[in-house]
């Protein structure tokens, strides 16, 4: 990988244009198993976000200020999407119309067979108009990814993939440069986050579908690229700032208690005070990304191969991206079923709690019925293999 990587940076420096449909090579890329951790983590409070906006009391402070600090999930998600992506093609660049087959197939599946799923739930539970009228409610939520509230993330994943080529360039052309890329980048997304927070009543269309929109996370879209451009610089750097990055995080969390002050100051709720589309919200991405990185490479440092753990953790990588389109459903039925028996039942905020374990649960039961059936690639983003001839995957889930 170090001589790839040398050998890209000879085609920049000798000026030559650099082709992103370059010829296969050979090399395999090395599985980040701290990366396993990073996308483990950030799932786990994807699902905490839904759950506790879902089942918080109007005046549970407590848990409004947790689902504040919980909202930094798209930017890390985006970050890590980059990230494992240009990673991957620096190792093994493949044309682009081998790579997008590829790409779309894993995550463009899911996405629209789970958009469907979504909209007949929504109409079971208030079923009205026709067949008709559901059909163009699937194409348009489809195409919006508004089916539920979790699909978007899909959405802008398969923009970051459109974008590869783009992305590709940008990071090879600005080598010896890329701290101007990414201020770039921060002056692009802390512009848009600040003109939808502060001043939405002039956003017009982009206030209706900016979180469905890439550039809104164009700063850790690029921050996780050219992490990818420089891991191994980059993953040193992290194993040996540990207790850096902890200081780091336990100053980002300071600013965004204040943040949370001050909104509230403003007249906010309590929900509003910590909306997830706010400029302070790129200072804490940045830290617990690197936060999460750092628990991974402590874990990645002590991971043996044979062990219950290492099985647990790369089981739980796999079944991640499954985990994720399915925990809203079991949600929805949670907190639907028996005329909101589970809300009516335990008390707040016992309530989040139960519902966060029992969620997981259920998206796990779902997910593991899935990946043993045909229906594999269409619920969980991964291809079914028997059992047989199941094997470990090396290639990074989507997402």
């Amino acid at each position: 990988m170090s001589a790839d990587l040398a050998a890209a940076g000879d085609d920049h420096a000798q000026n030559r244009p650099v082709s992103v449909d370059a010829p296969p090579k050979r090399a395999r890329a090395r599985h980040l198993y701290e990366i396993d951790i990073v996308r483990i983590l950030t799932f786990l409070c994807v699902i905490g976000v839904h759950t506790t906006s879902h089942t918080a009391g109007p005046d549970d402070v407590g848990l409004y200020i947790l689902l504040d600090l919980l909202h930094f999930t798209r930017e890390v998600f985006f970050a890590l999407t980059a990230f494992v992506l240009l990673y991957t093609y620096d190792v093994h660049p493949v044309p682009m119309r081998k790579f997008w087959p590829k790409r779309f197939l894993l995550v463009g599946v899911p996405y629209v067979v789970w958009s469907a799923i979504y909209v007949v739930a929504g109409y079971l539970h208030h079923p009205t108009g026709t067949l008709w009228d559901l059909v163009q409610k699937f194409v348009f939520a489809t195409l919006t990814g508004s089916a539920w509230y979790h699909l978007y993330f899909l959405l802008v994943t398969m923009q970051v993939y459109l974008l590869v080529p783009v992305i590709v360039w940008l990071v090879r052309r600005t080598r010896g440069r890329h701290w101007l890329l990414l201020l770039g980048a921060l002056i692009v997304q802390a512009g848009l986050m600040s003109w939808y927070h502060y001043w939405p009543s002039t956003t017009g269309w982009y206030g209706d579908w900016a979180k469905q929109i890439v550039f809104t996370y164009s700063f850790f879209v690029i921050a996780g690229a050219v992490a990818a451009d420089h891991q191994k610089t980059f993953l040193a750097w992290v194993r040996a700032k540990r207790m850096l990055i902890i200081w780091i995080v336990v100053a980002s969390a300071a600013i965004m208690f204040a943040a949370y002050g001050l909104e509230l100051l403003r007249g906010a709720s309590l929900y509003g005070a910590g909306t997830p589309m706010q400029p302070v919200v790129i200072v804490w991405g940045v830290a617990v990304g690197l936060g999460f990185l750092a628990l991974g490479s402590w874990w990645a440092d002590r991971r043996k191969a044979a062990s219950f753990t290492a099985r647990f953790v790369d089981t739980a990588s796999d079944r991640s991206f499954g985990i994720f389109l399915a925990h809203p459903l079991v949600l929805w039925v949670l907190l639907w079923a028996g005329d909101d028996w589970l809300e009516h039942t335990v008390p707040t905020p016992w309530l989040t709690l139960v519902a966060y374990v029992l969620v997981i649960i259920g998206a796990v039961l779902i997910t593991e019925v899935a990946r043993r059936t045909p229906l594999s690639l269409a619920l969980t983003g991964r291809r079914f293999t028997s059992r047989k001839h199941r094997v470990k995957q090396l290639e990074v889930p989507p997402g």
